[in-house]
């Protein structure tokens, strides 16, 4: 049984070196970041991914063979695009990117490597949106998310807009945003993303019609915020010293995902305000440790410090 199933596509994450460029210590890909993060935590995740048979390609397999992520897609192939985002740090800590393509990782996944088996052997089914944005992956993303809801299984969405995904169409991404929320448990967004989706009323609003606990993450400034039905849970955020923000928003939805799975959380309907407190807490601790690491995976906590953190606070 795996505790995560994890599905979409690889952008990569760069910050400019004397070299071009030079790459993180990290996987690349949200879907991928929360996969190596919830494995550091203690359980067990499978990616589905197509990457490119390039040195960046190779560098994501090893990794995620390093950190026991399942890999159910595992070959390499010479038709894939990367997407690489150059990130530049402002003295005020704000990031701006340039994106570029190039050879390399994951648009070309199809609905047919996607197996209701492994879908059926895992308990929560992550998914992020600029995996809708290309087609055939857009038909794969959804097949899992429809596959996990239709199984019973607790649903997880990443709503991540990029520009370049979207060729600037912030309608193509809300519509197809949209689409997929009745077969969405959880969902995780930035208060720009609740704005693009129709703002907070038509989210609550969404979230009361689907049962859907959704997330506004704002590490580091002013926490997160979660709609769990009519209730509404923030938890403050943390400040910190470091400016660069890579990987945090991976290793806060990660920990999150991995608090609410060590607490036995298995579908929807086993969700309350106690336990998605819990977990957007710990997200919150583990994004801040995340950013003061500088996006370093391996700063996260263990999976025994989470349970000891839940055992305090019950």
């Amino acid at each position: 049984m795996m505790d995560l199933y994890s599905i979409g596509e690889m952008v990569i994450d760069m910050i400019p070196g004397s070299e071009p460029a030079s790459y993180l210590r990290r996987a690349g890909g949200a879907p991928a970041n929360v996969a190596i993060a919830v494995v550091k935590n203690g359980l067990k995740a499978s990616l589905t991914c197509k990457v490119g048979n390039d040195d960046f390609g190779r560098f994501l397999m090893d990794t995620l063979k390093e950190n026991q992520v399942k890999q159910n897609v595992p070959e390499l192939t010479d038709q894939a695009i990367t997407t690489i985002a150059f990130v530049t740090l402002q003295e005020d800590g704000e990031r701006t990117f340039t994106f570029a393509r190039k050879p390399g990782a994951d648009m070309l996944l199809s609905p047919d490597e996607v197996k209701e088996s492994d879908i059926a052997d895992s308990v929560i089914i992550h998914a992020g949106s600029c995996s809708l944005s290309a087609s055939p992956v857009a038909e794969a993303t959804i097949k899992a998310l429809k596959t996990g809801h239709d199984l019973g299984k607790l649903v997880s969405f990443d709503v991540n807009y990029r520009n370049l995904m979207w060729n600037d169409d912030q309608q193509a991404c809300a519509d197809a945003v949209k689409a997929i929320l009745p077969y969405v448990d959880i969902l995780k967004i930035s208060e720009e993303e609740v704005e693009m989706l129709g703002g907070q009323e038509h989210i609550q609003d969404l979230m009361k019609e689907n049962q859907i606990a959704m997330v506004v993450e704002t590490l580091g400034s002013e926490g997160a915020c979660a709609y769990l039905g009519e209730e509404v849970i923030h938890v403050a955020g943390r400040k910190v010293k470091a400016v660069d923000a890579t990987g945090a928003g991976d290793a806060f939805w990660g920990a999150f995902l991995s608090s609410l799975r060590i607490q036995g959380v298995e579908k929807s309907t086993d969700l309350n305000a106690k336990i998605v407190r819990n977990a957007m807490e710990y997200g919150n601790i583990s994004g801040c440790i995340c950013v003061q690491s500088k996006g370093a995976i391996d700063s996260l906590p263990t999976r025994e410090t989470i349970e000891a953190y839940i055992r305090e606070n019950k």
